[in-house]
């Protein structure tokens, strides 16, 4: 049965024992295995193997033995991780198998990850890497890939490769073996974005958003959060965009931790999804402890507040705010389906509000002219005399939305 078969991923030619290993555990949990060998230098006769390497390079648009003549080791690489996410999703698209899991170093987890992150969410996805102590968002992405440090090099088999490899394989199979809850629910979905320092009207709005008939999923603006927001939008999941805080792009203009890239507001314009804009802590550029801050932003004496000891914030200024304006009128004019702005005149966050420690309002309204002056006509612009989490605040936003989501609908 497919959906009882794990897909087992990664460079047999180097990694054969190990492979050999971590299948035999499979197969002992009761499930079968479909093996997809990644490696350049060739294959494995520990086990039976179901796709060669060279269908995967011709995926990636190199021919296997053309990769093995150039001896590139980092274009080999390039032409494995950009085939793999094609032959998996075929795979998986066919019904071949219900979980994957794959190991390696910094390279082979790269080619495995690629493969995991072209799956649907909630499919297992299972890799064992020696990367994955660290920063592991260049391997996982926007997708649900659980990553399991490997403690030893993925180099053997051994006492402590042994005990990894066989948690792993019990992790993969116990994902594949439960059943998410099927729970009778067609609502449409309302995603939106939020921070500490939004939280209340988030939640005032998600609460008046449910009791009307939307599912409202709440993404943290971290960075990954806005980019996994906006990737469940590009794949058709979403029906409407409640953006309360568009934070990240303080961090993207200043260089903070909390970035989420220059495409960030662009996906609800480009699937014409209903999207309403508020400039939710655009106040605030996101920075690990103050001794990580930029030197150049603590000489100039900027204004800092320690969030807790691992956050540090600095507040923005009129030029970072102004250049932000630019920014947002630049991505919703290029929008094609419904979209509206909501401004919150007596601050953006809790920390902006009156009297409060990032209190500017010439770097509010540097943003809030800039935006004016670039944006479409025809886009909506509504300002309120109010805080962001200010109860009529929330009210607003969630009136404009539904009046979004009517136009669309029109």
């Amino acid at each position: 049965m497919a959906g009882n078969t794990i897909l087992v991923i990664g460079a047999f030619d180097t990694k054969g024992a190990e492979y050999a290993f971590l299948r035999e555990q499979i197969l002992a949990c009761g499930h079968e295995v479909l093996a997809l060998n990644t490696g350049v230098l060739g294959s494995t006769d520990l086990f039976p193997v179901d796709v060669e390497a060279n269908e995967v390079a011709q995926a990636g648009g190199e021919g296997l033995v053309a990769l093995r003549e150039r001896r590139d080791r980092g274009e080999a690489m390039k032409v494995m991780a950009a085939g793999a996410p094609v032959v998996v999703k075929r795979l998986f698209e066919e019904g071949r198998f219900g979980g994957i899991i794959g190991m390696g170093g910094t390279g082979g987890t790269t080619v495995v990850a690629a493969a995991m992150r072209a799956l649907p969410v909630g499919v297992p996805k299972v890799c064992v890497s020696t990367a994955a102590s660290g920063d592991t968002s260049a391997y996982v992405g926007t997708k649900d890939v659980t990553m399991i440090p490997s403690i030893v090099d993925v180099a053997g088999i051994n006492r402590i490769s042994r005990l990894i490899l066989s948690r792993a394989a019990g992790a993969v199979c116990g994902m594949v073996e439960v059943e998410p809850p099927v729970v009778a629910d067609d609502r449409p979905i309302i995603v939106a974005s939020m921070f500490g320092n939004t939280t209340a009207c988030v939640n005032a709005c998600a609460e008046v958003l449910s009791a009307k008939g939307y599912e409202v999923l709440v993404f943290h603006a971290t960075g990954t959060g806005g980019k996994t927001m906006e990737s469940l939008v590009l794949e058709g999941l979403v029906d409407a965009v409640l953006d309360i805080t568009t934070t990240e792009w303080a961090d993207t203009i200043c260089g903070g931790i909390f970035s989420a890239g220059p495409e960030r507001l662009s996906a609800p314009g480009r699937m014409a999804v209903p999207h309403l804009i508020v400039p939710g802590c655009v106040d605030m550029a996101n920075f690990g402890p103050l001794s990580t801050v930029p030197r150049e932003y603590r000489d100039a004496g900027r204004t800092f507040y320690e969030w807790n000891p691992s956050v540090t914030l600095m507040r923005t200024n009129v030029g970072e705010n102004r250049r932000m304006g630019e920014v947002f009128a630049e991505k919703a004019n290029a929008a094609r389906g419904p979209v509206a702005f909501l401004l919150p005149l007596r601050g953006v966050s809790i920390l902006d509000g009156d009297g409060e420690p990032f209190c500017d309002r010439d770097a509010d309204r540097a943003m809030f002219a800039a935006l004016k002056a670039h944006l479409r006509a025809d886009i909506p612009v509504v300002e309120l005399d109010c805080n962001i989490n200010d109860p009529e605040f929330a009210a607003k936003a969630v009136e404009m939305l539904l009046d979004l989501i009517a136009a669309r609908g029109a």
